[in-house]
């Protein structure tokens, strides 16, 4: 490629060497959960809960860094203390 003042630029410096050596493959099974199973769809039900304002702008802004929902940050939360009771 030609760059200003007419110098030549290279972008690969080393060449690749191909062989003629035969690639052993192997076909694995299947090991991610399908489609279907990735959706949650637990039942939800609306609360209301008073947190302390340094509590909420934590949340506020791990989601907003996470481009997250700060709500859905805090039910996951609290369903994995639940989940380890």
């Amino acid at each position: 490629m030609q760059g200003t003042g007419g110098k030549v630029k290279k972008f690969m410096k080393k060449q690749i060497k191909y062989s003629e050596e035969s690639i052993e493959a192997k076909v694995i099974s299947d090991f991610l959960p399908k489609p279907e199973q990735l959706i949650l769809n637990e039942k939800k039900t609306r609360v209301t809960i008073t947190l302390t304002q340094k509590s909420l702008d934590y949340f506020k802004s791990a989601a907003k860094k996470r481009g997250a929902s700060y709500q859905a940050m805090i039910r996951q939360l609290i369903d994995y203390y639940v989940a380890k009771q």
